[in-house]
């Protein structure tokens, strides 16, 4: 079964840390730049905003070696979902370093 959607790339105000974050200028923002959570928000196609969730995304991991190219592991704290998710260039180095070292 195919579902017509018309993806949404929206800013927001997130939840864990209050940052206002624009959207995104090259794809679905789908994280908070600062601290990095996300938000259970997508069900099966990143901008589909379908699932009915809604739990904090907490980043649990970093894979890659390339620092412009890393992947966020993010798991929900109520469902467990986990999803990976593509760095974005103005996401805090700091706190992904930080993630990679924990």
């Amino acid at each position: 079964m195919r579902f017509n959607f018309i993806p949404r790339n929206e800013g927001f105000s997130c939840e864990r840390c209050t940052a206002v974050v624009a959207p995104s200028h090259r794809t679905f923002r789908n994280h908070c730049p600062r601290c990095l959570t996300s938000k259970h928000v997508d069900d099966v196609t990143p901008g589909d905003r379908a699932a009915l969730c809604r739990g904090l995304m907490n980043a649990v991991a970093i894979e890659g070696t390339d620092p412009d190219a890393l992947d966020i592991i993010h798991a929900c704290t109520v469902c467990s979902k986990i999803s990976r998710n593509r760095a974005a260039p103005d996401d805090d180095r700091e706190a992904l370093f930080e993630i990679m070292e924990n």
